[in-house]
């Protein structure tokens, strides 16, 4: 999917009930590693579009670097991460972002104003972005599918390590247990990039990963 998965380690700290305040940085973290492989292959496989790239990163890294610096109360960080996990749910269950022949070219004002609005909750919230980029991309028509992965790839690396930047530079510290899951990640960061730039998805998964996804949005909401 050229994504760095943190909808999902979010959703999996959320259903293990993590402290938000780790919650961030550590998906931050396992992001820069899994969405930078993720990139590696999609690179390889010539997917990636670097004008479309740069349309959405030039406002986006500063926007994600401030969004990391910020603390939200626990509360409201959960309220929003469980609206920003819809939009996961709705990707792995293929309700929009449908691929088209037209491709159209994103104007200046429209990729700083979505590549900053995602790169600001990308750093505020722990995400990458990437979960909400690509299905933006296929609705307005500005990419294929796998260039929209790739781009969202390096899009989340990029975003990720301005925000755990912020983050650190705000004194927040990584707890040893992150480098731990950072292994793990990086075993499924491999499969996942290799597979998904030369095969298509598996149907199953999605509908598995979409079910633990609401799992974890109905915590969120109601805890």
């Amino acid at each position: 999917m050229g994504h760095g998965g943190a909808s999902g380690y979010l959703a999996l700290m959320a259903l293990f009930s993590f402290a938000p305040e780790s919650m961030k940085p550590t998906a931050l973290l396992l992001n820069i590693f899994v969405a930078g492989i993720s990139f590696y292959y999609y690179f390889r496989e010539g997917h990636f579009n670097k004008e479309l790239f740069l349309s959405f990163a030039i406002a986006s890294v500063p926007l994600a670097y401030i969004g990391g610096t910020l603390e939200v109360d626990a509360s409201l960080y959960k309220k929003i991460l469980a609206v920003l996990l819809i939009f996961a749910i709705l990707k792995m269950l293929n309700v929009f972002g449908k691929e088209s022949d037209a491709i159209k070219e994103v104007k200046l004002w429209q990729g700083l104003i979505v590549g900053g609005t995602i790169g600001f909750f990308s750093g505020l919230i722990g995400i990458g972005g990437g979960i909400i980029l690509t299905p933006v991309i296929l609705l307005l028509h500005w990419g294929k599918m796998k260039e929209a992965a790739a781009v969202s790839a390096l899009f989340i690396w990029v975003n990720s390590s301005a925000g755990l930047v912020g983050q650190l530079s705000n004194g927040v510290t990584l707890e040893k247990g992150a480098f731990l899951l950072v292994a793990f990640a990086l075993i499924g960061g491999v499969l996942g990039g290799y597979y998904g730039s030369k095969i298509i998805n598996n149907q199953c998964l999605r509908y598995i990963l979409a079910f633990v996804l609401i799992i974890a949005c109905a915590k969120l909401f109601f805890t």
